[in-house]
């Protein structure tokens, strides 16, 4: 991912949270009207805490913003101030947020809880959410993590969990659909991210490997991969180009005007969700969308 860099605390920043809460700056239980305080890394996985804690819980989703880069993100003391009174966080893991681990060890009484770890499936791609049988996984923990903290809510969670898990399902095989309906259709991607829904689609991913992880790391395409992704374009090799639309560079706009003036449907896809969106589902069923119409054009 390639954003703004955000500017960095220094040591006075965890004075500045010790300030704010001996001023009585925390959410307590009574604040939240006796709901369960959960933080997540990123909205995404608020909106997977939201599905299953529904009314029970109040969610706070440290990154909110698009332009926001989780590789790269500096807590705040509002931050801070979240976690110390999280009774349960959610990161994805993998890497992807190690911001967060840190603000999750200030949660010294939260339960804790690691999409990537979670998933284990032994890929190495850390965008796990596009994984929809990690995220049912991470519904059924969430559940029961928040049936322990609130057992006379125990069976509201778990009945949330089933109806998520069961959108989850319809998800998996309208992706699946994809691929029966294209087979040996091939993409390229700007970026790794929806690594876990090309495979659920069953299309292949062709992008030349040195192009996605310079751009993914932030480093140079090297030009024989560059060359060879433009090849792919030009010859009408490839069905859709999917674009991470979060990630802008001199090297992706490139390649998407070279998709549009071969006539090569542009998906875009995003590591959290769109303004104006709170619905994992509705997001997901969006982008799954995105990709069949691409496919059919």
């Amino acid at each position: 991912m390639s954003f703004p860099r955000l500017i960095g605390l220094a040591s006075a920043a965890t004075a500045l949270v010790l300030g704010l809460t001996a001023c009585g700056g925390t959410n307590t239980a009574s604040d939240t009207g006796g709901k369960i305080n959960v933080v997540a890394s990123t909205n995404v996985w608020g909106s997977v805490l939201s599905a299953v804690g529904g009314d029970q819980v109040a969610v706070t989703s440290i990154i909110d913003d698009p332009s926001a880069d989780p590789h790269s993100y500096e807590t705040t003391p509002e931050d801070a101030i979240a976690a110390q009174n999280a009774q349960l966080t959610l990161a994805n893991g993998g890497g992807y947020d190690d911001f967060f681990g840190k603000l999750a060890d200030q949660a010294a009484n939260a339960r804790k809880l690691n999409a990537y770890e979670i998933g284990a499936t032994g890929d190495e791609n850390e965008h796990v959410w596009y994984s929809f049988a990690t995220v049912a996984k991470v519904a059924d923990l969430v559940a029961a993590q928040l049936g322990q903290i609130k057992p006379e809510a125990a069976q509201t969670f778990s009945t949330n969990a089933t109806n998520f898990k069961a959108q989850l399902d319809q998800l998996t095989s309208k992706a699946g659909q994809i691929g029966a309906g294209h087979p040996d259709t091939k993409v390229l991607v700007t970026e790794p991210v929806a690594h876990y829904l090309i495979q659920a689609a069953g299309v292949t991913d062709a992008t030349p490997e040195e192009f996605s992880e310079a751009v993914e790391e932030e480093t140079d395409v090297p030009p024989a991969a560059l060359a060879e992704f433009n090849s792919l374009i030009t010859g009408k090799q490839v069905k859709a180009l999917i674009n991470n639309e979060q990630t802008t560079t001199p090297v992706t706009e490139q390649v998407v005007g070279e998709a549009n003036r071969a006539g090569i449907p542009v998906v875009g896809v995003t590591e959290t969700l769109p303004a104006g969106t709170t619905d994992y589902i509705a997001w997901m069923t969006g982008e799954v969308d995105d990709l069949a119409k691409a496919l059919n054009s």
